[in-house]
């Protein structure tokens, strides 16, 4: 059996499929251990996984939710400035001693989340096979894809490939700390300097928990690229009390912008009045950004809850109102449920674009936000049969997919053969 590490950022979106990864390995036998800073020792250790922590004085407890925080009253480019930021901070503390914490603690191979892009520079170091995961939407560059911080949609033609590339050179700049960073250690380490940003990813095995059908036409993923579909494990779950016996069995509106970038709470208020007067009942979700005690009495009286139990929501939810995050919008599809999404920051806008692009929902752009389109937007995919019936093609690609088993699968055979895995091979 091997012993296996999880490298990955400690917030939500990440941190839930990588340990739910990691207890589907755990569950085969292996050894799962998860380096990451004490703000992710709790909950690392409520999975039944290992944790190992490091730069412990410089990142001590709270340090990573009082970014969160800060995080969560952003958007757009202010807010993904503000996470390539932390990231840098974090890069730099995580190459300088991570290494050394991994080597000493025998593990033998990584899995490493691919925003964590110094993960694989270190698995190089200490002489470790590695498989990049894509927890959120897929970094991969493409001339022809529109980059993920941005609701453009999928033109191949030379004006969308060089709008893209403007893009690229733009998130490329607001990187350099973090590449350089990674670069400097590489020389410090004899390795050889990366030449593209696709180099940072393992070369035995990518994965991603998006099903193929939620992406536009790629042309350049490489062989051992893998769809995999979504990673769910609600044993990891803690649970969450909900006032069930308040549901009226009217068509059932769900309302969520995440964990992260909740606290633009005006964006509940419009979710609100937008829903007043239809024939369905809303819940809100305000997922820690603030607490239903603050809020003032909401048009149309939904039930407004700090946080929700999502998965067993959305198996009586009719619509998911979402910052399109990519675990949200997964647990919606899987669900056979179409949204409206209202994103937020970072790859939120990517993947409202796929969402529109695959006809499983409409988007409002936070420009545009106004009670008028949010109310013509639900009102169009609760009416429009097409909406729900994408949703439930998507839903029966994503049980086709092989999740969180056949990701598995894939890393045993990547780890077993130290050979790249090829896609239907």
């Amino acid at each position: 059996m091997t012993h296996f590490g999880i490298l990955c950022p400690a917030d939500t979106g990440h941190f839930n499929p990588m340990t739910t990864l990691g207890c589907e390995l755990l569950g085969r036998g292996h050894r799962v251990t998860v380096f990451n800073f004490l703000d992710a020792k709790a909950k690392t250790l409520a999975t039944g996984l290992e944790f190992q922590p490091f730069a412990e004085d410089e990142f001590p407890v709270g340090w990573f939710g009082e970014i969160l925080s800060q995080r969560g009253k952003l958007s757009g480019l202010a807010a993904l400035r503000h996470t390539f930021k932390a990231v840098a901070k974090t890069s730099d503390a995580i190459l300088r001693e991570a290494p050394m914490t991994i080597k000493k603690a025998g593990v033998e191979a990584l899995l490493v989340d691919q925003v964590s892009l110094e993960g694989g520079t270190i698995a190089e170091f200490i002489n470790i096979p590695f498989i990049t995961v894509c927890s959120a939407l897929l970094l991969n560059r493409d001339p022809d894809i529109p980059p993920i911080c941005t609701l453009w949609q999928y033109d191949p033609t030379w004006k969308g490939r060089l709008r893209n590339q403007v893009s690229y050179q733009l998130l490329s700049l607001l990187a350099r700390p973090i590449r350089e960073a990674i670069s400097e250690y590489r020389r410090k380490w004899n390795l050889p300097l990366h030449s593209h940003p696709n180099d940072y990813y393992s070369k035995l095995a990518q994965i991603t928990q998006q099903p193929a059908e939620l992406e536009f036409p790629r042309q350049n993923l490489p062989p051992y690229f893998h769809f995999t579909g979504p990673y769910h494990n609600p044993a990891t779950r803690k649970p969450v009390p909900f006032p069930f016996e308040q549901l009226t069995g009217k068509p059932l509106i769900y309302a969520s912008m995440g964990t992260i970038q909740n606290r633009l709470l005006e964006v509940f208020q419009t979710i609100a009045s937008a829903c007043e007067g239809l024939e369905a009942q809303l819940v809100i979700s305000l997922g820690g950004g603030a607490t239903p005690e603050s809020f003032p009495p909401l048009p149309g009286n939904p039930i407004v809850v700090g946080y929700a139990p999502q998965l067993e929501l959305l198996q009586k939810a009719t619509l998911t109102i979402t910052h399109a995050g990519m675990n949200t919008t997964l647990e919606s599809l899987s669900n056979g449920v179409p949204m409206v999404a209202i994103p937020v920051a970072n790859d939120q806008p990517g993947v409202a674009a796929r969402i529109v692009y695959t006809g499983v929902g409409e988007v409002v752009s936070l420009k545009e936000l106004s009670i008028p389109k949010v109310r013509s937007a639900i009102v169009k995919v609760l009416t429009q049969e097409s909406y729900k019936q994408r949703a439930i093609e998507m839903q029966e690609a994503i049980g086709r997919s092989g999740g969180v088993k056949r990701a598995a699968d894939i890393i045993e055979q990547a780890v077993l053969t130290g050979k790249p895995v090829l896609v239907g091979k």
